[in-house]
């Protein structure tokens, strides 16, 4: 963190109604029922530091402070999180006649996952606010982060089925996804980070693996602020929001032209952060979709493993599910022809695929074996 900590918070807004909220109560939704976004005094911002001052700062989500909503820095939990490397897919980039193919590596992060960022905030700020309790429901990877910065923060920690009513009795904080509006704030830092990381020049497209979406948002809220305080333009990249083929509301209703996406039945994926079948951030999503002439794409679950093995072989990363569901969705944007081979396309890996063990194909030799005769047999191939 930098020696003198300052914060430009204003207020907080609905999302839908734009009705403003008082910044340093605790709130979860609006009384409309939508998401809150934070708003900052972005002239302050734009007087009061550089882009230039970045590099002299901490590698880490907290060398964005001004942009952040953690008012007293004895109150930022942290393990490191931040500033995951953004790498050349040169091979993969190859293979499909593309010149500019990346990955930013979010399977980098403390807990091994994106949710670390969101997580990191979210409990930086209830800890601001007082809060002593939070719960989360979560395939894992949003509970593994929770725990980890609760625990770092002395926040008790609960999840699951029970979250709703734990709420009621014992006055846990539900730091669901868009359900409080700091986790948004956390995952903003992805679109921050890599505007510096490609020098405030921004890809053509993002291709995001989506569940409930906040992590495609939050970049999008940090490009509008970049714009605002005049560190880059009004030129988006293109949005693509990858999804299961098994669970895909935001891409149905992208196609159907829809504003809204309701619950799509019997969801089923093995991309469990991608298994989401109603998101309370739908109208975001798909405004942020078509207002960047980006794209919805729906993948297989054999399609994401055939791309995690290709993954592995070709750039030598251990992609969780997820994070290769969106090179599936860049082959078939490719083939269509909608990517062009100049195109600079960036792809979010967004946990190590070693969380997911179950996933893991069967060319992954030495990452399948489970017991003494599985070493055997793999030895007895080599010779």
């Amino acid at each position: 963190m930098n020696k003198e900590h300052r914060c430009y918070v204003t207020h907080l807004e609905c999302s839908r109604c734009l009705a403003q909220w008082d910044h340093r109560q605790l709130h979860n939704l609006c009384i409309c029922g939508k998401p809150l976004l934070v708003r900052y005094d972005l002239a302050a911002i734009a007087g009061s530091v550089k882009k230039e001052d970045l590099p002299y700062r901490d590698r880490s989500i907290w060398r964005y402070q001004e942009f952040l909503p953690v008012e007293r820095p004895e109150n930022i939990v942290t393990l490191g999180e931040g500033y995951t490397p953004i790498l050349p897919a040169v091979a993969l980039g190859s293979r499909l006649g593309m010149r500019s193919l990346f990955i930013k590596d979010e399977g980098q992060l403390p807990t091994g996952s994106f949710k670390a960022r969101g997580l990191a905030m979210a409990v930086s700020k209830a800890k601001e606010l007082g809060v002593r309790r939070t719960a989360i429901p979560s395939a894992g990877n949003a509970a593994g982060a929770l725990a980890a910065y609760g625990a770092r923060g002395g926040l008790i920690n609960d999840c699951g089925r029970i979250v709703g009513e734990g709420k009621k009795r014992v006055g846990w904080f539900d730091v669901s996804t868009l359900k409080e509006p700091y986790r948004i704030e956390g995952k903003k830092t992805m679109g921050l980070e890599l505007a510096e990381q490609f020098d405030w020049n921004l890809p053509d497209w993002i291709i995001y693996p989506t569940g409930g979406g906040t992590g495609l948002i939050g970049m999008w809220k940090a490009f509008e602020e970049l714009e605002a305080i005049g560190w880059i333009g009004s030129r988006r990249p293109r949005m693509v929001a990858v999804q299961a083929a098994g669970c895909a509301p935001i891409v149905k209703a992208f196609h159907e032209g829809a504003t809204e996406a309701p619950l799509f039945p019997n969801a089923h994926t093995l991309a469990s952060g991608m298994r989401v079948p109603i998101a309370i951030g739908d109208f975001i999503m798909l405004d942020i979709l078509r207002r960047s002439g980006g794209a919805g794409i729906t993948v297989t679950d054999e399609e994401i493993v055939e791309a995690m093995s290709l993954i592995a072989r070709q750039e030598g990363l251990v992609a969780s599910p997820e994070g290769a569901a969106t090179l599936a969705a860049v082959e078939k944007l490719r083939a269509s022809g909608r990517i062009g081979g100049e195109d600079r396309v960036l792809c979010f890996n967004t946990g190590a695929g070693q969380k997911y063990p179950e996933t893991i194909p069967g060319d992954y030799p030495l990452l399948s074996l489970k017991s003494p005769e599985d070493l055997e047999r793999f030895f007895a191939q080599l010779v």
